[in-house]
């Protein structure tokens, strides 16, 4: 999923139930991406977060099932890590919606 840019299921990621203080890193290269502080739930399935840590991800189009999307990578590693939408809680107003099998925790 990570390398192949496939997502899996909804409800099927252990990191929807993850929810001690700590650091979410990229699967593939172990670079902090995001805080549990910003974890919220919401409602799709999927690990979601409003805020990243800086440098941490990179933005790309992705013209892929026929619409136009922001597709979120690891910046180191260039991982398929989800998609970022406007629909997010304040304060960003943004929702990363990531790929559960893309991520690793680390508690603090």
């Amino acid at each position: 999923m990570l390398r192949q840019g496939s997502t899996e299921r909804p409800y099927s990621s252990p990191l929807l139930k993850e929810h001690r203080k700590g650091r979410f890193l990229c699967a593939g290269c172990d670079l902090p991406l995001f805080s549990s502080t910003t974890k919220f739930d919401s409602g799709t399935g999927w690990p979601s977060f409003w805020n990243h840590f800086p440098s941490a991800l990179k933005i790309v189009t992705d013209r892929s099932m026929g619409m136009v999307r922001r597709e979120v990578r690891c910046a180191r590693c260039d991982g398929h890590l989800g998609h970022v939408f406007d629909d997010g809680p304040p304060p960003t107003g943004l929702r990363y919606c990531m790929n559960g099998a893309a991520l690793a925790f680390r508690s603090a």
